[in-house]
């Protein structure tokens, strides 16, 4: 690994400036392009900074984006002046905080073409998933409110569950203990050698003793936008459940639950402009009221003795406990700013900046872009193998340029391995990024290697 002095250490703390706020300005519809990624930049307090004494590029979007000053005033509005919690006081502020929570919900579940009761409040997408699989787990052991309606998600020995090999260890490691409990055989569709899903052997992975079909709608790793309609058709014709890792596709695409006809999704606040600690669990409402409970307590019941419980309906049956007040109410407003920027416009800019990547990786020698190849459809995103070159000295060389990318395996190993390598450098896009972003990245990729002196 490559050693970097004290003074350009990518742990070295930069105080953020501090009288820089930008003055608030509410984004319009209408076609992004350079001037206009910067005017939404501006917004962004964190988009200001330097860092190793250059302006900062950001190109790690796909792991946390930023936030806009009226989401970081949103949370703070709410936690100054209306915060209590929620569905439990009858006082005003307790009113008053219910209410904005409440809002929040109905606000992000239109976002993606949901119904309110539709949307179940989550840590993440990764707790999201994970509810979905102890809910199935404990349908199959008659446990949680587990009662006739839900014999439907029973699973045992002679039932499968398919995933693909281009997985965020969310989808796929939760996916594996649902397995170890219940006894279901694990399948899952493989990829060619670009990383790409292989459509073609969909239907000799997918069988009728299919119960669940869960993918990722975009690759966090390679930016490629998998064909959601073929495989809920797919799992349709065997009557399996789809469960859609949209954490990747939320942020970034026009996304509508309903129109895309699956049955579960997952997305988080953090990727789409929003807080952390807040994500969300979709599900079609009638799979939603007789899915068996995961995390019991107070607030999700009608009543309890000391015998046994009963639980309210959905969305509240999984909300035990204090709940993300104040991240909702910041995540909604993350989801006001989108909406007013136009999710068509971030898609066909993202694309464009995506496709400008992955031209330009293309005419770099020595280094090797992971996923589609120019000119084939993806997302903002790109990875990268640089020949002789560990990903995180990359990462660091990059750094200390000003440009942040992120490095490693992605929590997607087993998609690496297939491509045989053990880590790569991803760079991602978001609508705050210019095409003078993405040359700025290249133009310092292109010295890599003769930074190390593999190439004159």
């Amino acid at each position: 690994m490559i050693r970097v002095s004290p003074s350009h250490s990518s742990l070295r703390r930069f105080p953020v400036p501090t009288g820089t706020s930008p003055a608030l300005t509410t984004p319009v519809p209408g076609a992004l392009n350079n001037e206009r990624a910067r005017e939404l930049a501006a917004q962004f307090p964190l988009l200001q900074r330097s860092v190793m004494d250059q302006p900062l590029v950001y190109l790690d979007s796909g792991a946390t984006s930023q936030r806009p000053q009226s989401v970081l005033d949103a949370e703070f509005d709410f936690l100054r002046s209306s915060y209590s919690a929620v569905h439990r006081g009858a006082h005003t502020v307790a009113v008053e905080a219910t209410d904005a929570f409440e809002q929040a919900r109905e606000t992000v579940a239109n976002f993606v073409g949901a119904g309110p009761r539709e949307i179940v409040w989550t840590s993440n997408a990764t707790e999201a998933i994970n509810l979905i699989t102890y809910a199935f787990s404990n349908a199959s052991a008659g446990s949680n409110g587990a009662g006739e309606a839900s014999q439907q998600f029973r699973l045992g020995p002679g039932d499968q569950i398919v995933v693909t090999e281009s997985e965020h260890h969310a989808n796929l490691v939760p996916w594996q203990e649902l397995c170890a409990r219940t006894g279901a055989e694990l399948r899952w569709i493989p990829v060619d050698d670009h990383g790409v899903l292989d459509l073609p052997a969909v239907d000799s992975v997918i069988t009728e003793q299919t119960r669940v079909v869960s993918f990722t709608h975009v690759s966090n790793v390679t930016g490629a936008v998998n064909d959601v309609a073929a495989l809920v058709d797919a799992a349709r014709k065997v009557g399996a459940f789809t469960v859609l890792d949209a954490c990747q596709s939320v942020p970034h695409l026009p996304v509508n639950f309903h129109e895309l006809g699956v049955d579960f999704a997952a997305f988080s606040g953090h990727k789409m402009l929003g807080p952390t600690g807040i994500g969300a669990l979709y599900g079609r409402a009638e799979l939603l009221d007789v899915l068996p409970t995961f995390l019991t307590g107070g607030s999700m019941i009608t009543s309890v003795t000391m015998e046994r419980s009963e639980y309210l309906p959905a969305p509240t049956r999984f909300e035990a406990g204090t709940q993300r007040i104040s991240q909702a109410v910041a995540l909604a407003e993350a989801v006001r700013f989108l909406d007013a920027v136009g999710m068509e416009n971030v898609a066909t800019w993202e694309s464009e900046l995506g496709q400008r990547l992955a031209a330009g990786v293309a005419q770099l020698p020595g280094i090797r872009l992971i996923g589609p190849q120019p000119g084939v459809d993806r997302v903002g995103l790109a990875s990268v193998v640089v020949e002789g070159v560990h990903a995180h000295d990359v990462g660091q060389l990059l750094d200390v340029a000003g440009v942040a990318v992120r490095v490693g395996h992605h929590c997607a190993q087993p998609l690496h391995r297939r491509l045989g390598v053990t880590a790569t450098t991803r760079a991602s896009t978001y609508l705050y990024n210019t095409t003078d972003d993405v040359d700025r990245l290249l133009n310092e990729l292109a010295g890599v290697r003769r930074y190390f002196r593999l190439e004159d």
